[in-house]
Order: structure tokens, then C-alpha cells, then sequence
């Protein structure tokens, strides 16, 4: 696992990780890594959302395209 140190934090915003740290019962190391993992997989669950919408779309544009696998594996086998 890799550290994270952050210099010249505003005091505020240091304040107010205390604080929600405190209301959450955690710690602000524990707090920060937790924003930081919940915002890495809200990117995450994004990328996956646009992926499937042009998916989705191909698909209305394009219709069901056929499964390539077969002949693949014959041309890799030699069958083709």
C-alpha cells in the first residue's frame, strides 16, 4: 500500500475532516482514504455507465453484430 502525505492543507478543510471524522467515528486518515476509495469507484461505475450506453447505442445503430469467436479459433487453428 502506498502513503499519502498533504502539506499546507488549509485549516479549514482540516477542521472539517476532524469534525465529519469524529461525527463518523473513524479517524481523518481513516475518512480520507475512504473518500478517496468511494471516489475511485464512482469514476469507475461512470466508465462502465458510458461503456454500456455506447454499447447500447452501437447496438440501436447496428444491430446484434455476430460472435467473431469461431472463426477466430478456426483461423488460428488453421481450419480456415
Amino acid at each position: 500500500m502506498g502513503d499519502l502525505r498533504v502539506r499546507e492543507l488549509d485549516d479549514a478543510v482540516m477542521m472539517d475532516l476532524r469534525d465529519r471524522a469524529k461525527r463518523e467515528g473513524t479517524t481523518v486518515p481513516g475518512l480520507v482514504r475512504r473518500i478517496l476509495t468511494e471516489e475511485r469507484q464512482r469514476r469507475r461505475n461512470r466508465l462502465i455507465e458510458d461503456l454500456d450506453s455506447l454499447r447500447d447505442s452501437i447496438r440501436a445503430a447496428h444491430g446484434e453484430l455476430p460472435d467473431s469467436t469461431p472463426g477466430i479459433r478456426a483461423e488460428r487453428d488453421g481450419l480456415a
